[in-house]
């Protein structure tokens, strides 16, 4: 998960809110979505409306995520 792989970061942060460490969740959650993954955005949506994370925070998150979902993109890939 430390080498960035996103479902392992997505699946750390669920493991982290069963045993009630939200901020340690919110940062595996945070650097999952920043990787594209898109459970960790949804994740850190509900956070971010039950007040957990702060606006600043799921607002990066969000920027990043856009970010490397349009990094995956080429015209190849749509294309085919």
């Amino acid at each position: 998960a430390i080498g960035g792989h996103p479902r392992a970061r997505y699946n750390l942060g669920c493991v982290e809110e069963k045993h009630c460490r939200m901020g340690r969740a919110i940062k595996h959650w945070i650097n999952a979505a920043k990787l594209g993954h898109d459970a960790s955005l949804d994740a850190l949506r509900n956070g971010f409306r039950t007040g957990l994370v702060s606006k600043e925070d799921f607002a990066s998150a969000l920027r990043a995520h856009q970010a490397a979902v349009e990094a995956t993109k080429s015209s190849q890939r749509e294309a085919a």
